[in-house]
């Protein structure tokens, strides 16, 4: 006997067939009337099924036209790749590995001094509270927003690198900037963390109160001290890193990339 409350028999029932493609990306969910008749349950708990899905962020509501499915065609990130000078890049890490991916980048920027928080201050090995460059991206693929990229560099770099500091975009990255410069990034440690996010992410990710974020934190190395933190928040529903490590000519090609 299931003793699931009913609303979460609907939701459950529809998103099954959400993810075996019967009610596929764009497509219109039958209306209240015809799941109430078919899931025997009043229209209030048919909405509060519909609206768990919503908070899930698998499909949208519209006033007058329903319910619809949402197009969820998740990016797969290469964390090792990323920032690699040694693959071939046209443009910055992102630019390339999403136009790579058959798909399109857009980008907006925003670029400003300002103290250091102790966290960042921590991992750049500043005193906290003293001036740091933060640059700021809002990233989207196909025009669906991907993620946002906090990039935090310690104000002694603007001297040797006085790019960083200008607003706008720096079409080469600033990995591949910075080494130009003589500040070669030959190392990093990366962070991943999952959590809910905050009512700004939620805002800017366009997402629904139920979809959690990915944050990935790189904290980049020269050969003898930190250059950059990177903070990058990521739609928890639309993403996906893998890593390359080790040998892996085993590997099938076939293999799910």
């Amino acid at each position: 006997m299931n003793k699931q409350p009913k609303y979460r028999q609907v939701a459950d029932a529809l998103r099954r067939e959400i993810a075996n493609g019967t009610f596929p990306p764009g497509a219109r969910l039958p209306s209240e009337s015809d799941l109430q008749q078919r899931f025997d349950a009043s229209r209030n708990t048919v909405r509060n099924g519909l609206s768990l899905l919503v908070s899930e962020g698998l499909v949208s509501s519209s006033q007058g036209l329903g319910y619809e499915v949402r197009s969820h065609e998740v990016f797969k990130l290469n964390a090792s790749k990323f920032e690699n000078l040694d693959f071939p890049q046209n443009g910055d890490a992102y630019s390339t590995d999403v136009t790579n991916a058959g798909r399109r980048p857009h980008q907006t920027f925003r670029v400003e001094m300002l103290p250091a928080s102790e966290e960042i201050a921590d991992r750049l090995r500043i005193v906290a509270g003293t001036k740091a460059v933060l640059r700021f991206c809002h990233r989207y693929v196909d025009d669906v927003p991907w993620s946002t990229q906090a990039t935090y560099y310690p104000a002694w770099l603007v001297d040797q690198s006085p790019r960083l500091a200008e607003p706008g975009d720096i079409e080469e990255g600033t990995t591949r900037y910075l080494a130009e410069r003589g500040i070669e990034q030959v190392g990093y440690f990366d962070e991943i963390a999952a959590r809910m996010p905050t009512p700004e992410e939620a805002r800017l990710l366009e997402i629904g109160a139920g979809v959690p974020v990915l944050l990935w934190t790189r904290t980049g190395f020269s050969a003898d001290q930190p250059i950059r933190c990177t903070i990058t928040t990521f739609r928890g529903d639309l993403n996906q890193m893998n890593y390359e490590i080790g040998d892996l000519s085993a590997r099938s090609e076939n293999e799910p990339q």
